[in-house]
């Protein structure tokens, strides 16, 4: 564990940490060491490499010692879940382990493993039980995971659209993820979901604020995007 945390320390950019901490406000400046995305992947990789060689054992006494105290350390361990998981079971178990120790938007959207798209019948019906949960981060990372896995044609389902509208919570970082989710429901499944904002049943700060996100896309041609500023609510 303090092997670890030394190589977090050893990748510090402390004008970086100030930088990002602007991005995550009311957490704590003293939990983000202030280390780079691709470096925390590239440290990710490099664990795993050691552990599964039987260099160190390291990575498993990491996954298993929660809370982490470090910012860093919480997006290490979303990275160390892709890397390590060999199935999707494992894959799921891992991330279930992790979900209820993650207490900011940025640790929650930083991991979607691959390993997912093996079995998205059954990561839909899973991330249906995480919009249950009275976690915060839990649900957003449902929503992130409707939103990542579940919009292409292939594996879109209508009937989220509809869920999300009933979701009722209140948590700020809950309707923000909800409100990114059907921008790129509008960018990718646009006759499906614009039915949606046109019987206007979503409260007015979440349909406007997923127009305002639908709008800032180049994705949406200029004649949806004439049509979808029309839609916002006075």
């Amino acid at each position: 564990m303090d092997r670890i945390i030394d190589r977090l320390f050893a990748l510090q950019d402390i004008s970086y940490g100030d930088f990002h901490s602007k991005l995550m406000p009311g957490y704590d400046r003293k939990r983000i060491i202030g280390v780079r995305t691709p470096l925390l992947r590239k440290l990710a990789k490099e664990l795993a490499r050691e552990e599964k060689r039987g260099e160190s054992e390291a990575v498993t006494e990491f996954l298993r010692s929660l809370p982490h105290t470090y910012y860093e350390e919480d997006n290490l361990h979303a990275y160390l879940i892709g890397e390590m998981a060999k199935n999707f079971d494992e894959a799921l178990v891992m991330t279930e382990a992790f979900l209820p120790y993650i207490d900011n938007w940025a640790s929650c959207d930083t991991f979607a493993p691959k390993i997912f798209k093996k079995d998205l019948n059954r990561l839909y019906e899973k991330s249906l039980l995480w919009l249950e949960s009275p976690h915060t981060y839990t649900v957003r990372y449902a929503i992130v995971t409707q939103l990542t896995y579940f919009l292409e044609d292939s594996a879109f389902r209508p009937e989220v659209l509809e869920k999300l509208a009933r979701l009722n919570r209140e948590e700020y970082y809950i309707n923000m993820a909800i409100a990114w989710y059907y921008s790129y429901a509008l960018i990718k499944q646009y006759e499906t979901t614009i039915p949606l904002f046109e019987a206007k049943i979503l409260d007015k700060w979440l349909h406007n604020k997923s127009i305002q996100k639908a709008l800032e896309s180049y994705r949406i041609e200029k004649e949806r995007k004439d049509y979808l500023r029309s839609l916002k609510l006075k």
